[in-house]
């Protein structure tokens, strides 16, 4: 049976929104099935009538993180994607055919350290080991901490590449006199980084917040006009749903992607994405701000630099900012939960 939603309005009168589409367009999403708090958000998409409303008849691809989800968006075997600042900008690189047409999510990344370790912050990290993951905003943001406490990030610590499974696995080994093994700290994000410092086996030394984003191919808003408001009128209205539902949209979420996290750590891990915290669906906010925009290019630069873009993008000019900025202007609307998961 269909269970009717009401979410609330702080306004009156009827919703003020695109018009959906005469007929539904095919629409394939691509998405990171373990990655938070972008997970919740596509699982509220996936089990309600959200977009089938405004016009969309929607599948949604899985991917396991950033590298495959670009490899399927090249292939053409999705038409918009949830992804990290780093990945979006490799995609537009690589194909004039994709745009940034909203903010996702903010999201945390981390260095840490084994609670016994003697370093107290970044600047400790003189002469030290530093796992991270080569490419990933973690590393922008690790050796970003590490430059801010007078230190050069090539000189004076030694970073290697570790991917993020391969660090969790050796975080739970356990550490021994204040070190992993050869590895003095680590870089992660979230969800990972969240359950770690959670479950106390990392201690913080430094931490960032990365700005993720809404991907879509321009072709196929050029098939499809509009397209590309409605989703994020989509996206607006999961931020509402999921944030006056938490417990239960966090509860999709962990039975989906298989976690066994305590549900704090999904808390820890929006802990710095706004909208949850919205005291109406008018404050939510999918659009991206000058500062944003200045992150961005700032992650565009780095990858230049470390070697991972041939040439310089340009991020503003691929960056629709008025598609978002046309969304979340109307009242409230019912949102019918389509599906529930099985009882355990």
């Amino acid at each position: 049976m269909l269970l009717a939603v009401l979410i609330a309005c702080s306004g009156g009168g009827a919703p003020d929104r695109p018009e959906p589409a005469p007929s539904a367009q095919p629409l394939r999403v691509g998405w990171q099935t373990t990655w938070a708090t972008q997970g919740q958000l596509a699982l509220v998409l996936q089990r309600t009538d959200i977009l089938e409303n405004l016009g969309f008849d929607a599948e949604f691809v899985g991917f396991t993180y950033g590298g495959p989800l670009n490899e399927g968006a090249v292939a053409g075997d999705v038409d918009v994607i949830f992804t990290a600042d780093q990945p979006a900008i490799a995609l537009m690189s690589r194909s004039p055919d994709w745009a940034v047409i909203g903010r996702l999510m903010y999201n945390r990344v981390g260095t840490f350290v084994p609670p016994d370790s003697p370093v107290q912050s970044p600047a400790d990290l003189r002469g030290r080991t530093v796992a991270v993951p080569f490419g990933a905003a973690a590393h922008r943001e690790t050796l970003a901490a590490i430059e801010a406490a007078g230190l050069d990030p090539e000189r004076d610590v030694r970073a290697v590449n570790l991917g993020i499974q391969e660090l969790v696995a050796l975080v739970g080994a356990g550490a021994s006199g204040g070190r992993w093994g050869a590895i003095d700290a680590g870089s992660a994000w979230d969800p990972a980084y969240a359950d770690l410092e959670h479950r106390g086996a990392v201690r913080p030394v430094a931490s960032g917040v990365v700005t993720s984003v809404v991907v879509m191919s321009d072709p196929y808003v050029s098939a499809h006009l509009g397209a590309d408001v409605r989703f994020m009128e989509a996206m607006h209205l999961a931020y509402d749903y999921y944030r006056t539902h938490r417990e239960q949209v966090d509860g999709w979420f962990l039975e989906a992607a298989k976690l066994d996290f305590d549900p704090e750590v999904l808390t820890l891990a929006a802990s710095v994405e706004p909208n949850l915290s919205a005291s109406s669906r008018q404050a939510i906010r999918v659009a991206l701000t000058d500062e944003d925009l200045s992150k961005l290019q700032g992650a565009a630069d780095f990858m230049l630099g470390a070697g991972l873009l041939k040439r310089p993008l340009d991020v503003a000019r691929r960056v629709r900012r008025q598609v978002a900025e046309k969304v979340g202007r109307g009242g409230g609307v019912a949102v019918r939960v389509l599906s529930e998961p099985a009882a355990p």
